[in-house]
């Protein structure tokens, strides 16, 4: 691929016709789930045949990839804007919460239920790595919340899942709270489980982020 501002006819043609197709596969998501990705169905209202879009995606798979690898970035980006500008570790929740609301579809490919006979890649794992280090860094500047738990010391043990970031274990403890909690709020919020209960999933995720940064 020629650098960026230098790009042929030919590979200006090819990137937005990958674009057009990514649009259309999000269309499809938003309309049955990302398990009923029809490549043929976006060829067809594409006005493109099978094969022909199989020379920009070679499969249901690298279509996917290519949406998870999109939705990830997108959440390293807003995380790292909001962290940039300053914000703590209530600041990057919100920041979270805001992504996520913005379109649903994008945060239940990557935090939904598996697609089916789908792997992703190891080279995502490196964007969430991002997130988790913003995260750790963030929790690492708050205070220490008292002594070291039997928890504190499991993670410690076990710090692959941090990548090997320095933080210490309470801020290991603080950060993986927060990615369980909030997303366990976030995924029950957008899956329509709160409707009907009479209070605003919004105060809720407050109320969580608050625990989180102040216990």
């Amino acid at each position: 691929m020629a650098e960026h501002g230098t790009e042929t006819p030919r590979e200006r043609y090819r990137a937005q016709v990958r674009t057009e197709i990514k649009q259309r596969a999000w269309e499809q998501i938003a309309t049955a789930g990302a398990s009923a990705l029809s490549l043929n169905a976006i060829a067809k209202q594409m006005g493109m045949s099978g094969p022909a879009l199989y020379r920009y995606f070679s499969g249901r798979d690298e279509l996917i990839t290519a949406l998870i690898r999109d939705a990830y970035r997108s959440l390293a980006d807003a995380v790292r804007a909001a962290a940039q500008s300053g914000a703590d570790l209530a600041g990057l929740a919100r920041a979270l919460r805001s992504w996520a609301l913005e379109d649903p579809q994008r945060y239940f490919l990557v935090y939904g239920t598996p697609v089916p006979g789908y792997h992703a890649p190891d080279d995502t794992v490196a964007i969430t790595s991002e997130i988790m280090a913003m995260l750790l860094d963030a929790g690492a500047a708050m205070p220490s919340d008292g002594p070291a738990t039997p928890l504190d010391t499991h993670l410690e043990d076990h710090r692959d899942w941090a990548d090997g970031h320095p933080a210490p274990a309470a801020a290991l403890r603080r950060a993986l709270a927060f990615w369980t909690r909030l997303h366990g709020v976030l995924s029950l919020e957008l899956a329509g489980h709160f409707t009907g209960m009479g209070f605003d999933a919004a105060r809720l995720f407050a109320a969580e982020v608050d625990s989180l940064t102040t216990d």
